[in-house]
């Protein structure tokens, strides 16, 4: 390295989705306890970067607007913002030619980056160094970039932060519905479709969270899209259930630390409640649930059936893969948690 090995400047992009983002965040944990006196930069996209404001791991965090590939202006503006920051290495986390593109726009004369089948598009052959990474799980085979920087399986850590003004928020809503910390979370949303699973049975493991453990729920969502289903879970609950407020991702993760049990599919929030340490319970169809679960022993993630095949037949997969979760298997694996 130009510098010295205790201070280089290092700058990881990853820019979506956020529960990517979330998973990619033991990187930042791992270079900063390595490199205690680096610069460690992260440049996102807008939608994720409130998790990372204010990262332990992190100096600083650069946010890029949705299509900033296709504005020369604004990748101009992005080449003089990070050729500023003299960095020496950039760690390429996604695996596409877009964050590719960012990394090689930085000047950075190591590129790290994925080697196949991870590292996709063109993106192995504009980093200059391509990392075998294994994995299995999707947070180990992130860990697996650091290797040629001489970290070998790191302890993994998340390090959330918790602004104090989320956690009052926090406590309001626990206020509000006077459930203390006894309480389930339930996420209705996904990203796709093919991801949902049916809002009666939500509801149903909702009224059985209650009537069996005396645990009540509230239940989250974003956009009236999902508060409509959300609603129904409620409505379906027999009267464990209320709907919460509309939160920000720094909000849930705060709601989310002070919950005794998380329900929901592969979704962002599902990955931020486990960040923040929450026992979870994840509902998988597209992906594989090996690869993509929630990440830790204390998680339980429940599959039957899964697409063998490309991101866009995922994206539309046929809803019968969720579906074949049962409502049994979902109780059975709450009340595991809960005894635990």
């Amino acid at each position: 390295m130009p510098r010295t090995m205790s201070s280089p400047r290092i700058l990881i992009v990853r820019l979506s989705a956020i529960g990517d983002v979330i998973q990619s965040m033991p990187i930042a944990c791992a270079l900063r306890r390595r490199f205690p006196d680096a610069l460690v930069t992260w440049v996102v996209e807008s939608r994720s970067a409130e998790l990372l404001q204010n990262h332990p791991a992190l100096d600083e965090v650069l946010t890029v607007p949705r299509g900033w590939l296709k504005s020369p202006k604004t990748l101009w503006r992005l080449r003089r913002q990070l050729r500023g920051r003299r960095f020496d290495i950039a760690l390429e986390a996604q695996g596409l030619t877009k964050a590719a593109i960012l990394a090689r726009l930085s000047g950075a004369p190591r590129r790290l980056g994925f080697g196949p089948p991870w590292g996709r598009e063109l993106s192995p052959w504009l980093n200059t160094e391509s990392v075998d990474t294994p994995g299995p799980h999707i947070v180990e085979r992130n860990l697996q970039l650091l290797r040629p920087l001489g970290i070998e399986s790191p302890t993994v850590q998340f390090s959330v932060p918790e602004r104090p003004e989320d956690a009052q928020t926090a406590e309001r809503i626990l206020d509000k519905f006077q459930v203390g910390r006894g309480f389930a979370l339930i996420n209705v949303g996904a990203g796709w479709p093919s991801k949902l699973w049916p809002m009666d049975r939500y509801g149903a493991v909702a009224a059985h969270l209650g009537a069996a453990g005396g645990l009540p729920t509230l239940v989250l969502w974003a956009g009236e899209g999902e508060r409509a289903m959300a609603e129904r879970v409620v409505a379906g609950s027999q009267g464990h259930a209320r709907l919460a407020p509309k939160t920000t991702l720094s909000e849930l993760a705060a709601l989310a630390r002070r919950a005794r049990l998380f329900l929901g599919s592969d979704t962002g929030p599902l990955h931020l409640a486990a960040a923040v340490g929450t026992p979870c319970v994840g509902l998988y169809g597209p992906w594989p649930k090996d690869i993509h679960g929630p990440y830790g022993p204390q998680h339980i993630a429940l599959q039957k059936a899964f697409f063998k095949g490309s991101t866009r037949g995922r994206r539309t997969a046929s809803p019968e893969l969720m579906a074949a979760i049962t409502t049994a298997d979902v109780c059975e694996a709450c009340d595991r948690i809960l005894t635990r």
